[in-house]
């Protein structure tokens, strides 16, 4: 069953390594590289994975990087529904500095997406053999795709029944909560931008998601405050979730784990509140492992266990 349906309109492949220290104009000696799938609704679907959970992974994919896209995500057994694209698949290049432990990540361009290409991808969504009762959009748009696009995705899902959850930015993140969705997930640049300030304190963010609820733009918002945590919003209330406190080795895919964990919970029927520090306890032991590794299950566990300790009510 197609339960959870994730679109990623800007895959890559993430290509990393490590060098003893980078300095500039010398010859850098690096490990051998590591190459792993990326993009946002890509890690959606690999950190469900390792929840337990298997989804849907749909996605762009074109020439030798787009195969390579392909066979790492067979290995991770990622159920995938891909579309043809005349561009290549765009690739990723992340280095650490092995003196200093600094992260340095260089993002590429993404590929086009041609009319009928776009197109096909709403083809693809509309022709799955069962209606998903989550659609997750997640990630940035490649040159060619305009916002509207988005909401004509989120429109048709809705008018099926189908969930759906946000986690984009910019123009895209506001067109489709312009056009309503069930979950949102802007960090707090993304929500102070929207309310029109330079900055928000936790009052503040409360309040600015508070009034995206309130004028139905989504029924569950969680902000995602980085190392602070997380606040989440619903109709009923208000809960501003601690991040634990952990050795952090990168913070690449700390945001698409916080996704698949918010996800998880709401698919498992888990209460809102549960299913926000399910969210922090996956984001947070993403950010336990260097380079692209997302979480392991064992940390999420035992945060999460400690997530609920904490909050009056839930301890199990």
């Amino acid at each position: 069953m197609n339960n959870i349906v994730t679109l990623t309109l800007n895959p890559t492949v993430d290509k990393s390594t490590t060098a003893d220290q980078i300095i500039p104009d010398q010859k850098l000696r690096c490990a051998a590289p590591k190459f792993e799938p990326g993009g946002g609704g890509i890690n959606v679907s690999r950190a469900l994975k390792r929840l337990g959970a298997d989804s849907l992974a749909v996605f762009p994919v074109g020439g030798p990087t787009g195969t390579l896209l392909r066979e790492l995500l067979t290995q991770e057994q990622i159920r995938q529904a891909p579309v043809e694209t005349v561009s290549r698949t765009r690739e990723n290049f992340i280095v650490v500095d092995a003196s200093t432990g600094q992260q340095y990540r260089f993002g590429m361009p993404g590929t086009p997406l041609a009319p009928e290409e776009q197109q096909q991808i709403l083809t693809t969504l509309k022709s799955l053999p069962t209606v998903p009762d989550f659609l997750v959009i997640s990630g940035s748009l490649p040159p060619g795709v305009e916002p509207e696009f988005l909401v004509r995705i989120a429109r048709a899902a809705k008018e099926l029944g189908v969930k759906v959850v946000a986690d984009t930015s910019g123009p895209a993140l506001q067109q489709l909560l312009a056009e309503g969705v069930y979950l949102a997930k802007p960090n707090v640049g993304e929500l102070s931008k929207m309310a029109g300030v330079d900055e928000l304190d936790n009052e503040a963010v409360a309040a600015a998601a508070r009034k995206l609820v309130q004028e139905g733009k989504c029924d569950i918002v969680v902000v995602s405050l980085g190392p602070q945590g997380a606040c989440v919003v619903s109709r009923d209330f208000v809960d501003h979730i601690p991040a634990p406190a952990v050795k952090k080795r990168s913070t690449v895919g700390a945001g698409d784990s916080m996704v698949a964990g918010l996800v998880y919970g709401l698919a498992t029927g888990l209460s809102v509140r549960e299913t926000g520090r399910l969210g922090v306890a996956c984001g947070t032991a993403a950010t336990m492992n260097p380079g692209t590794e997302l979480f392991r299950k064992e940390d999420v566990d035992r945060l999460y266990r400690w997530l609920l300790q904490a909050a009056p009510g839930l301890a199990a």
